[in-house]
């Protein structure tokens, strides 16, 4: 490698890092001006003059708005790594935590337990998270009856059917559901929103997210030898089908996790995977921090939009699939997009 070659790789892992340091630090200060941005006295932000001596605002910062955006972070942190680990575990950039029947799962245990069990909001989240994992879980089954194709091709093919499985039931349960007590309910949590996020539901929800990004992050590197084909891999010493399963695992943990308090929320593990893929390119070792500081980012913007935009709040779920879609198509149409004719 010649001097001029190493010049250049050193620049480039230097002008890396201090990306990766401006990412860190505008999520900190993101997370800090939030916390102060807001709606009461006024639109705009409380000095901490006012905060020091307005008690409804002290506990209006430290009792709604700070458990909310740790909320919002972990959401988009969890939403953009999952998402990650989808794509390339697959080896297609158009999926995200909900491909195999997640979301999908989530939505209907909600739904059930909204129309048969009361709607407690614990048992909400609890059904949500139980049948979140419960797609995975019924599209690895599904995967390994199948017959045709590769094991990637099975688990995408199953994780179709299941996500219509789940979509159906959802249907019949909207169906069945009290059309003035019930329904609005069903209604506004597939919509998402974090606007009933509490300490309690913030710390139920921690030890899946952290338990599941901190084993995405430590075995991060092991991504990119699982997106190669299973007998290359293997011939790195990697054992394909347990290992995806272990990483997959660990990417719906806390995805069911926050979509059980928060609903659904889509395009943020679509849309922010690709962003850190332009940044950093496809070393997952990069890509992946990135990912989840890119997703915290986006979603506590979204979140701050939603709850300030207009006097009644704005569900999360909309707001990021319209900024998610604007982004999606902006980057469809960059030059770095290459065009087969």
């Amino acid at each position: 490698m010649t001097t001029a070659t190493l010049q250049k790789v050193n620049s480039r892992n230097l002008a890396r890092r201090w990306v990766f340091v401006w990412l860190g630090l505008g999520l900190i200060g993101l997370f800090i001006l939030s916390l102060l941005f807001g709606r009461y006295p006024e639109t705009g932000f409380i000095s901490w003059e006012r905060l020091n001596q307005d008690e409804l605002a002290r506990l209006l910062v430290f009792n709604l708005r700070l458990p909310r955006l740790l909320a919002a972070m972990v959401l988009g942190m969890s939403l953009s790594a999952g998402g990650m680990v989808f794509q390339m575990l697959f080896g297609n950039p158009l999926v995200d935590p909900g491909f195999l029947g997640v979301s999908q799962g989530a939505a209907f245990g909600a739904a059930l337990c909204i129309v048969f069990l009361g709607g407690s909001a614990v048992l909400i989240q609890g059904s949500a998270a139980a049948f979140g994992l419960a797609g995975l879980g019924l599209s690895y089954l599904l995967a390994r009856r199948i017959r045709y194709g590769g094991w990637v091709l099975r688990l995408v093919l199953s994780g179709i059917a299941v996500s219509a499985l789940f979509s159906a039931g959802l249907g019949v349960l909207k169906y069945m559901a009290d059309p003035l007590r019930q329904l609005p309910e069903i209604t506004y949590w597939l919509l998402g929103g974090l606007s009933s996020i509490t300490w309690g539901k913030f710390i139920s929800i921690l030890p899946a997210v952290i338990s599941g990004l901190v084993f995405l992050f430590l075995f991060r590197w092991r991504l990119n030898v699982l997106a190669l084909n299973d007998e290359t891999a293997f011939s790195m010493g990697a054992a394909p089908k347990r290992e995806r399963l272990l990483l997959l695992t660990a990417a719906v943990l806390p995805t069911s996790a926050v979509i059980s308090v928060a609903g659904m929320v889509g395009w943020v593990g679509l849309i922010m995977p690709h962003i850190a893929r332009r940044l950093f390119g496809s070393d997952t070792r990069l890509t992946l921090p990135a990912s989840m500081l890119l997703g915290g980012i986006f979603t506590i913007v979204c979140d701050d939009l939603s709850r300030t935009l207009l006097a009644g709040e704005i569900p999360l779920g909309i707001l990021t699939s319209l900024l998610g879609a604007a982004i999606f198509i902006v980057l469809m149409m960059s030059r770095g997009v290459k065009v087969e004719r």
